[in-house]
């Protein structure tokens, strides 16, 4: 078991924010202070710089987050080896997803792999495919579910199931009455787009060089950072999007929205990514399995 008060420094400084530490662990915000306080004194130096309402983190404070995310991952592991030597599937599982497949995906697998190990405390962070992958490298997540290949080294991918990508538009928008529509008929309409780093984003914006279409040259309105505000913004009329099938399923039986394939189509795999060079947990290899079973499962 790690040291608490390290556990609360790790809380805050990934946070930046005492009270979000303190929600976070389920604590007073007094309390997180004292804990701070108590590892300040122990180490006779500040950990955090405080002004303007707002803390970042001093150098000292930037060499213990470097120790105290490996000290905290080690105890992790030591609790999950000691489950195993007893026979029994428990201990933390630190699962990242990008917006779409954490949204629209991934509750109904973290769902019924908890049905079946009730011991394994499951916890998700969202995020875009980038920022996932990032986290995975640092090793604060266990295993991250993005939409694209992992770029950065020491990371493992392995394509787990296949998604269609459609364009979507309100049911009195000019596009809604087309059977297929094609990425040069697209760049004359006013287009709806993911953030910089969405994994949808790069997988449409390679789609469209591949047609002899910059990006630059979309009449690109905005860019939203999660398909729920997408969806809202196209309901309205202003523009046409791209997003996953899996996305827009209760919409489209509503009638709120069109969809319409492209053509040539555009598919993209969905990948689990995990460190190279850590211990894997007998935990985290079966959740790999199951979630890589079960997503392929819920695309077909």
């Amino acid at each position: 078991m790690a040291d608490r008060r390290l556990q609360v420094f790790h809380a805050v400084a990934r946070n930046l924010s005492f009270t979000r530490a303190a929600d976070a662990l389920f604590m007073t915000q007094p309390a997180v202070t004292f804990q701070i306080k108590q590892l300040e004194e122990q180490y006779g130096t500040r950990l955090f710089e405080r002004r303007h309402g707002s803390i970042s983190l001093t150098p000292a404070g930037e060499l213990v987050l470097s120790y105290a995310e490996r000290i905290l991952a080690l105890s992790d592991e030591m609790d999950t080896r000691l489950a195993e030597m007893t026979g029994e599937m428990r201990g933390p599982l630190l699962v990242g997803a990008s917006t779409t497949i954490a949204e629209f995906m991934l509750p109904r697998v973290l769902g019924e792999f908890n049905a079946l190990y009730p011991q394994v405390r499951a916890r998700l962070i969202v995020a875009n495919s980038e920022s996932i992958e990032g986290r995975v490298a640092e090793h604060t997540l266990d295993i991250g579910l993005i939409e694209a290949p992992a770029k950065l080294s020491g990371l493992s991918s392995v394509a787990c199931c296949e998604d269609d990508l459609l364009v979507i538009c309100a049911p009195d928008y000019p596009l809604a009455e087309m059977a297929s529509v094609t990425p040069k008929l697209l760049a004359d309409y006013e287009f709806i787009s993911r953030e910089p780093g969405s994994g949808t984003r790069e997988i449409t914006d390679a789609y469209f060089r591949a047609h002899q279409i910059e990006p630059q040259a979309l009449k690109t309105q905005m860019e939203l950072g999660s398909p729920e505000a997408l969806k809202g913004v196209v309901a309205t009329g202003l523009g046409y999007a791209i997003v996953s099938r899996a996305v827009v399923d209760k919409e489209l039986r509503l009638g709120g929205l069109v969809a319409i394939p492209l053509q040539p189509p555009l598919k993209r795999s969905l990948y689990l990514v995990y460190p190279q060079d850590r211990f894997q947990s007998r935990l985290a290899a079966t959740f790999i399995d199951f979630a890589g079973r079960k997503l392929k499962e819920f695309a077909e």
